[in-house]
Order: structure tokens, then sequence, then C-alpha cells
């Protein structure tokens, strides 16, 4: 598998390094509240997710949607689907939502608008890499563990065609590999 990728772009020490200061944030952001509401996005969150709600030492709630908008390619289809039955109970609640990558913005900026639809008293959003380039809807994430140029990356959760979720650095595969 290491050897399909190209160039590691942000290391496993990089990546528990940034963990640590993201999650000192949210802690400061959220000390008033008496429990979190996270709500992760499956499946590129779950990695980064269980890594940064380890180092949060509050009560924590973990709901989690399955969204898709990319159906196995490298860029979004520009649909967003929903794919559970049953959404979480948000209703007055401080939600934290948690994504792997911040793209066209798209799959957030749909989440974030269904939960505050749902009800949420504030949502706020949390990636592990926003991606530097022009988005479809006007998103920033609240928290972002990184930024990187437009790159089509895995690892750490980001995969190709459910592949590569596993590394535990985030790198650019080969584009020989990538069709």
């Amino acid at each position: 598998m290491n050897k399909d990728i190209e160039k590691v772009l942000i290391t496993e020490e990089a990546i528990g390094r940034r963990l640590d200061e993201v999650a000192q944030r949210i802690i400061a952001d959220f000390s008033n509240q008496d429990s979190l509401q996270v709500v992760a996005i499956l499946k590129g969150s779950v990695f980064f997710m269980a890594d940064l709600l380890r180092r949060i030492p509050f009560k924590i709630e973990i709901e989690c949607l399955n969204v898709s908008s990319y159906h196995g390619g490298t860029t979004s289809s520009g649909q967003v689907d929903f794919l559970d039955q049953k959404l979480p109970d948000v209703h007055r609640r401080c939600v934290l939502v948690v994504d792997d990558i911040l793209d066209t913005g798209q799959t957030l900026g749909e989440v974030k608008a269904k939960l505050t639809r749902l009800g949420a008293s504030e949502v706020k959003t949390c990636v592990l890499i926003s991606k530097k380039k022009e988005r479809v809807c006007d998103l920033k994430a609240d928290y972002a563990a990184f930024e990187i140029d437009d790159e089509f990356v895995v690892g750490y959760g980001l995969d190709y065609r459910g592949q590569y979720r596993n590394l535990p650095y985030v790198g650019v595969l080969k584009s020989s590999l990538v069709s």
C-alpha cells in the first residue's frame, strides 16, 4: 500500500500534534457545555474523530451520518445523498460536525443546513483537511487541522474507491493508479 503513495503530505506525528491543538480550541470553545453532541460524517471521519475525541475530556454523545457525494471518484458528484433513514436528534443541542475533508463545501454545507433545520441551536464544523480552493458554497470550517493545496489525497480516513483509509498519514496517490 505504501508503494502506491507518490508523496507523504502530512505525517502521523504532525497529525498527532495538530489534533492536540484542535482539541484545546474545542475544549475552550465548548467549556460552558455539560456535554458535547458530535455528528461524524461516515466513513472518512472515523479515524480523525476517534483520535480527536480521545483528547476532549467532556461527556460526548456520538452520532454518525452516512453521507455521500463522491461515489467512488476523485471529485464530488455535485449531489449530496443522505444514506441514513433516521437522522440524529439534535433539537436544541450545540453540535460539532466532524468530517475528513472540506473540498467543495457541498457535503458539509448540506449537513450543517440539515442539522440546523432539525433544530440544533448551534452547528460548528471540524475537519482534518481544508483544501485551498474556491468552494461551491461559502463555507469555512470552524476548526481545520490542516490546509492543503487542491490535491487528491488518501490516508487517515481518506480513501480512493474504499481503499487506503488505514494509512497512518495523508499522502498523494500515484497518478498512474487514479482513473
